[in-house]
């Protein structure tokens, strides 16, 4: 199997990486992303290095259907922004295919004239399987654009439909770009996509339905019942003539003023740090059980008997997640009593999921289904807190 190659031996005093990328190495950022989206062996040690020099840049996410014009687009307001003195990093992702697992990488072809501008840095990425529009090392480019000093970083999606709004957990401004002749009112109203916009930019509006689309966007609006300070402007914009970009770059701009004064900014960033540790924490959780129950013969075996009707998935869900917390509790520097306490939790724990799920099967016509819930919460809820152990893992 091919192995990729490996960038600085990370010893502790090899930090010519971290230097150069600080001092503005344009070929240390490209070797810091390519170690970190291919999750090389010093990638962790670049991400811990630079994160306190993160969180300067302001970061917008462009996204839309396929062929709004997002390019092309992306393409004019950068150069807006060089006017005006802007460093600025693009984030392009492109689908990669499942079959292949290879990318085109194209959105960069229509961003030629920049490419040679040393303001301006661009990275294509492939999706890699993700969902939502972004790929999953997007938040970490980001910010290694952000350390780099960026003043802008931008974000621009894949072709996007109703749903794949990961974009707006990554981006302060999110601008959703759309074009005339993709659908019916009933189609821009269940649109998904359309409910993360802060700004709306109609490209291509010199197409027939420019009108009808604008009203149905400010029809869609009307229907938000949550009461905010904000509500998106709608921009028309000819991205392959300049028009209408000047528009667009300055109700950018007064998006993120409102974000600064009124403190949203920095609401949306707090949040977006616990979605990121609880993703991170997710992808530690899924690797975990990959390598140590997944590729199991154990779980074969009872994949075989869950199969065969011979065992149900959840008593076999049960009793992998109560063998993975044992195991990693035999790692843990425990006096053997404790051991025997934290056992027993987990043990009554898991069972009593299992009592629960028969009592709920015979109270099913009786009781709301929100009682059912709070039934749950309360029965299994076990207060692990009042045990104290120390918990250290075992020297190796």
């Amino acid at each position: 199997m091919f192995e990729p190659r490996r960038i600085y031996n990370w010893d502790g005093d090899n930090m010519d990486l971290i230097k150069e990328l600080l001092e503005g190495s344009r070929l240390a950022l490209a070797r810091s992303i390519t170690a970190v989206e291919n999750e090389y062996d010093n990638a962790i040690d670049i991400m811990k290095s630079i994160y306190p020099r993160t969180g300067k840049a302001r970061i917008l996410g462009i996204t839309g259907a396929p062929g709004a014009g997002k390019s092309t687009l992306t393409d004019k307001v950068v150069k807006h922004y060089l006017e005006q003195g802007k460093r600025i990093g693009i984030v392009a992702v492109d689908p990669t295919s499942p079959f292949s697992g290879g990318a085109i990488l194209g959105d960069r072809i229509r961003m030629n004239d920049l490419t040679l501008n040393e303001n301006v840095f661009i990275r294509s990425m492939g999706t890699r399987g993700s969902l939502g529009g972004l790929s999953k090392k997007t938040a970490d480019v980001v910010k290694l654009m952000d350390a780099f000093g960026m003043d802008l970083v931008i974000i621009e999606t894949v072709g996007v439909g109703q749903s794949e709004v990961d974009i707006v957990k990554n981006a302060d401004t999110t601008l959703v770009v759309l074009v005339p002749g993709l659908g019916d009112d009933i189609q821009a109203i269940k649109a998904g996509i359309l409910e993360i916009g802060d700004v709306f930019a109609i490209n291509k509006a010199d197409r027939d339905g420019c009108d009808k689309l604008n009203v149905e966007i400010e029809m869609m609006l009307d229907l938000d019942s949550r009461e905010l300070d904000w509500r998106p402007p709608i921009k028309r914009t000819i991205a392959s003539k300049d028009e209408g970009v000047d528009e667009l770059v300055e109700a950018l701009d007064e998006h993120f003023e409102y974000l600064e004064d009124s403190g949203e900014l920095a609401a949306r960033r707090a949040e977006r740090t616990h979605d990121e540790l609880v993703a991170m924490i997710n992808e530690q959780i899924m690797r975990y059980v990959h390598e140590h129950v997944v590729e199991s013969d154990a779980f074969k075996q009872d994949v075989a008997a869950v199969n065969n009707r011979t065992n149900d998935p959840y008593s076999v869900v049960n009793t992998v997640l109560e063998k993975s917390l044992k195991n990693e509790l035999s790692q843990l520097r425990l006096s053997q009593e404790e051991k025997t306490k934290l056992t027993k939790l987990i043990s009554d724990f898991v069972e009593s999921k299992v009592k629960l799920k028969r009592e709920l099967i015979l109270l099913n016509d009786k009781i709301s289904s929100n009682e059912k819930i709070s039934t749950i919460d309360e029965k299994i809820l076990v207060n692990v807190s009042q045990v104290e152990i120390p918990l250290e893992r075992k020297e190796t």
